[in-house]
């Protein structure tokens, strides 16, 4: 088993480790619905996915953006000249960057109504992605891009690696872009792996995530293999912006000690691929 040490003060987590399609390794508060930032673009890379397999798109149809898809933060792509882009593109730089500018115009493409459809009939009910990415986001808009529970993410991510997730060829597709992730600044840091490449077993761990950030969370998901073994975990933690009514009393932005134990987890994950 895999203990876990996690600072509860003002902070809150939802987490679970377990063997990819087999028992649960650890957890904590594994049903609670926190605010996951980006990661619910892994539902938009499923539905973009889905229909590359099934011909509902071409991946080489090209997307031209809107002023209301440029969204900068998260992204390199409204870094470039060339902004147009063919879906197969975009989907790369959503899953090596969480582009924003590239997630809206892949759910421009194929909707919000469409994205969480498929999510509910892949039977998550509490996770999802809710709205395109925004600058602002009023009272008119959900209140969060996406929300989730550490219980339904560790299932997905089993079943991304499983081949489980739609289909084998969906899966597939999923694991490609999501091993491109650049970001292993959480739970994947603890692997020592370049966070450039490690798209193939380097240290003799294979690796693929999605993470999610902003001023009050952390979201690190995903899947580590060795060899035959393999481990789906999802680490969720969220806070109150001390700057808030919410947030009145907190002692100072706890990042740094959920960055701290969210790489604990993942060198405790480490170990026991080790064992």
């Amino acid at each position: 088993m895999i203990e876990l040490d996690l600072p509860t003060r003002g902070i809150r987590w939802s987490v679970r480790i377990d063997e990819a399609g087999g028992p649960v390794l650890a957890e904590h508060e594994p049903q609670r619905v926190l605010n996951t930032a980006s990661v619910g673009k892994i539902f938009l890379l499923a539905e973009v996915a889905r229909r590359f397999e099934e011909g509902a798109l071409d991946p080489a149809e090209v997307l031209a953006p809107t002023p209301g898809d440029r969204i900068a933060d998260s992204g390199i792509l409204y870094l470039f000249g060339q902004q147009e882009q063919s879906a197969a593109d975009l989907a790369v730089l959503v899953g090596a960057f969480s582009d924003n500018m590239a997630t809206n115009m892949l759910l421009r493409r194929v909707g919000v109504p469409a994205v969480a459809a498929l999510t509910r009939r892949l039977g998550f009910e509490k996770s999802g992605l809710h709205d395109f990415v925004r600058d602002d986001r009023g009272p008119e808009h959900p209140p969060a891009l996406s929300t989730g529970t550490a219980a339904e993410l560790a299932a997905a991510c089993a079943r991304i690696e499983t081949g489980e997730l739609v289909s084998p060829a969906v899966s597939a597709r999923l694991r490609g872009w999501l091993s491109a992730d650049a970001d292993l600044s959480m739970t994947a840091g603890a692997f020592g792996l370049d966070p450039l490449a490690h798209g193939f077993a380097d240290r003799g761990v294979a690796l693929w995530n999605k993470t999610g950030t902003i001023e009050t969370a952390r979201i690190d998901v995903g899947c580590v293999r060795a060899g035959e073994r393999a481990l789906a975990y999802a680490v969720l933690a969220n806070w109150d912006d001390p700057g808030t009514a919410a947030g009145a009393g907190a002692h100072g932005d706890p990042r740094d000690e959920v960055l701290a134990a969210m790489r604990r987890i993942g060198e405790q994950v480490r170990q026991h691929l080790q064992e």
